[in-house]
């Protein structure tokens, strides 16, 4: 059996239970695809599964304000991605799904694909950085049809710095069996970082708004810039 049947055989009996896979829906689709960047996927289930029931079509979200959306992004990081969610809602609202998805704000090559891929069956291969390193480990291009079960293999047994290639359906016709590899590059510490500091005073000013002259400067002039915090009157506040 050639890798592509291995791999296929394998993600038969071993794929993960993720509820985003049951659906065929392009927005719920792609809130998903968002919602995992960066984001580990055990924090994302309870969380798409909330958001779809609050807002269960891109008109839906396109109505809601951006403070409601930021409100309901709390704790998934990277708050800009709510914010691009929400736009390209709008976008798709009004002018409905675009030929091109990556005119979408926040969309890329690879969450187009994975669009075009998991909602609308095309053959595409959508290579993000689980299947990007099988291909690359076992020198071989996978079938379109093959890129849940990269994912999957990617994330739970091609793992980055050491691979648990016992477990691995590749391993017998794979060329890097057994290597190790030098650890990733950590991202920095939040404790303490600037990323905390943004954290703390959006979580502040969702609360109420709060006066400019009691917050941190830098974190609101990065928060406006973003377009996740707004002044008037004296005041931060979320975006109306």
């Amino acid at each position: 059996m050639d890798l592509d049947g291995l791999l296929l055989s394998w993600y038969g009996r071993e794929a993960r239970d993720l509820p985003w896979r049951k659906t065929r829906d392009p927005y719920a689709i792609l809130v998903s695809e968002v919602m995992l960047q960066q984001t580990q996927v055990e924090r994302v289930i309870p969380r798409w599964l909330a958001w779809l029931e609050r807002w269960p079509t891109p008109a839906a979200l396109a109505a809601a304000s951006a403070a409601d959306v930021i409100r309901a992004w709390k704790g998934l990081g990277y708050n800009r991605r709510a914010l691009n969610l929400h736009r390209a809602a709008r976008v798709i609202a009004e002018h409905g799904w675009p030929d091109d998805l990556t005119v979408l704000p926040g969309v890329g090559d690879y969450t187009a694909a994975a669009i075009r891929s998991f909602a609308h069956g095309e053959a595409v291969l959508p290579v993000d950085t689980n299947v990007r390193r099988i291909q690359e480990r076992t020198e071989h291009e996978f079938a379109p049809e093959c890129g849940q079960a990269l994912m999957d293999l990617g994330a739970t047994v091609c793992l980055a710095r050491i691979p648990r290639c016992g477990a691995c359906p590749l391993a017998e016709v794979c060329p890097s069996r057994g290597r190790r590899y030098e650890p990733l590059r950590k991202q920095s510490r939040f404790e303490g970082s600037f990323r905390q500091r943004r954290a703390e005073l959006l979580r502040l000013v969702a609360d109420e708004p709060r006066p400019v002259g009691e917050l941190d400067p830098e974190a609101v002039a990065a928060l406006t810039r973003d377009g996740l915090v707004e002044q008037a009157a004296g005041l931060v506040r979320l975006p109306a």
